[in-house]
């Protein structure tokens, strides 16, 4: 890795993290905004199943010996696609993105040999703002591939109450402890989502592992039409820092869209983020889903934020 004189890289320890949260909060704030990470999610990244801090993650320093800059390698399934993020405060670590991303590039390809793979497809994502990251991406080699639009409504002035869903449809949240409806959950969802490009599929077990701290089912839905399962909706914290519900993933069995399900589920969510004092609800919609149901998400008071690209580059395997 080839940094300006007097800076230094190295691995990061759980000590570094107020100073990397500092970092991605002026990274974020230049590319959305806004800052969109709490030390409990620099925590989460750094001890991740699938990521080893001493091998998947560096922190950089300038010559002050201020933390300016850090990256490291995501992979919540274990398999398919890499995600590296490079985070650097844009007033005094923008010189050494380009270096931090060529070392992560480096590790994939190591992390590709040690799976047995022949390659491993690496996905960074781009903001608006960041035209000089865009460009030392493509100068890499990588390439767009897809863009993700975040969308948002206020739960101001919400009715206490959901609207009553269609004939034959009923929502109700989640029941948890209910095996065979947990298993429901993740067949309506691997169903519905095997007709999109990206889609990862994983076990049951492995699914169910994922969700094990999980503590607000309450924010989870199921919907059944004439009794049967036809929808599900997942909520997810990763808006709680501005007060925001989100939902990470709503899934309609291909024979039920455009009935009204989906638009049910999303509005139980809604109703449920405004019981608990959530200010707004959100979520991300990827553009290249043939079911993008953009239509329906405005339909229900969604609207446009703003967008992130994804560009990818295919990483042979170390030695291949």
């Amino acid at each position: 890795m080839t940094l300006p004189a007097g800076w230094h890289a190295r691995r990061p320890t759980l000590d570094d993290v107020p100073a990397i949260l500092a970092v991605v909060h002026a990274a974020d704030t230049f590319a959305i905004g806004h800052p969109d990470f709490s030390a409990e999610d620099v925590r989460d990244a750094l001890t991740a199943p699938n990521v080893d801090p001493e091998r998947d993650s560096w922190v950089v320093t300038d010559p002050d010996g201020t933390l300016v800059a850090w990256a490291v390698i995501d992979n919540p399934t274990g398999s398919g696609r890499e995600f590296v993020d490079v985070f650097v405060d844009p007033d005094r670590g923008a010189a050494v993105r380009a270096p931090l991303l060529a070392r992560q590039v480096r590790r994939v390809a190591g992390r590709a040999a040690e799976r047995g793979l022949p390659a491993l497809t690496v996905r960074c994502p781009v903001y608006p703002p960041e035209r000089r990251w865009a460009g030392e991406l493509v100068d890499a080699g990588f390439r767009f591939a897809k863009r993700y639009q975040v969308m948002s409504r206020s739960l101001a002035g919400l009715p206490a109450e959901p609207p009553a869903p269609p004939p034959g449809v009923t929502v109700r949240p989640l029941r948890p402890g209910d095996e065979p409806e947990l298993r429901d959950f993740h067949r309506v969802y691997d169903v519905a989502f095997r007709d999109t490009p990206d889609y990862e599929p994983l076990p049951y077990e492995r699914w169910r592992a994922r969700f094990e701290a999980e503590t607000a089912w309450d924010e989870w839905f199921v919907a059944e039409v004439d009794g049967q399962p036809a929808g599900v909706l997942q909520s997810s914290d990763q808006a709680l820092d501005r007060n925001e519900g989100w939902v990470k993933n709503l899934a309609v069995l291909p024979g039920h869209r455009r009935r009204g399900v989906g638009a049910a589920l999303l509005s139980h969510a809604f109703a449920r983020y405004a019981q608990k004092g959530r200010e707004s609800a959100g979520l991300g919609v990827d553009l290249a889903n043939p079911t993008a149901p953009l239509s329906l998400y405005r339909s229900v008071g969604l609207r446009e934020v703003r967008r992130v690209d994804m560009y990818e580059l295919v990483v042979p395997a170390a030695g291949v």
